[in-house]
């Protein structure tokens, strides 16, 4: 999953038109819509007596896998469960007899990448807009090679088409994949690129403006 860079005098809109109109002409046809999204809870230290810090769950989807639930802590950890545990994250969230909640919603946190899902060979590409709290962030794009899960074995491959795409930002690996490419890649592995790709526009939103 890469960033493509908004170039200046362009809106986001015409950025993905040209995308979509470039892998289009690689002969890729439309295979529906996709949406991976995030939502961030935080834990309310007075409740939790034994870590008095604060603790940060992000709670992501991915359209791709719709019967799941990825749940991702702040230091990496990754749960994968059905959709039942947003029931228990809905059930930490409520107030009880006077007392607050266990965990509370960060308000304005939700972010998520929606956009066109296309298949080409053995390929999938999926061009998304970003939007945190309904304004547009950026484009992400995520491409997929089908019959590989070893990304040491395909990356060449799949270097040649991002960089078609996202130029020279796609020369390695995303960051989250440099220690591992000799394992099996996983669907997790795809969550914790977006929750990368995620925190980094909400860092872009809150930092302060460069001094003039």
């Amino acid at each position: 999953v890469f960033a493509c860079p908004v170039p200046e005098g362009k809106s986001g809109q015409q950025v993905v038109d040209g995308l979509q109109k470039q892998v289009e002409m690689m002969g890729a046809t439309k295979s529906g819509n996709f949406l991976v999204d995030c939502e961030t809870y935080q834990s309310n230290p007075q409740n939790v007596t034994q870590t008095p810090q604060q603790c940060v769950v992000n709670i992501l989807h991915n359209s791709e896998h719709p019967a799941s639930c990825f749940s991702v802590t702040e230091s990496g950890q990754i749960l994968v469960s059905d959709l039942l545990f947003e029931d228990l994250m809905s059930k930490l969230t409520m107030a009880k007899a006077g007392r607050e909640s266990f965990y509370s919603q960060r308000k304005g946190f939700k972010i998520e990448s929606r956009g066109q899902r296309y298949e080409v060979g053995d390929f999938i590409i999926k061009i998304g807009s970003v939007s945190l709290a309904s304004n547009f962030r950026g484009i992400l794009i995520e491409v997929e090679y089908c019959p590989c899960v070893i990304l040491n074995e395909c990356w060449n491959m799949m270097k040649e088409l991002l960089q078609s795409m996202v130029g020279n930002s796609a020369e390695t690996p995303p960051p989250v994949l440099k220690h591992k490419p000799d394992t099996v890649y996983t669907p997790s592995d795809t969550i914790l690129q977006y929750l990368d790709h995620f925190n980094n526009f909400r860092k872009a939103v809150s930092a302060p403006p460069p001094s003039r």
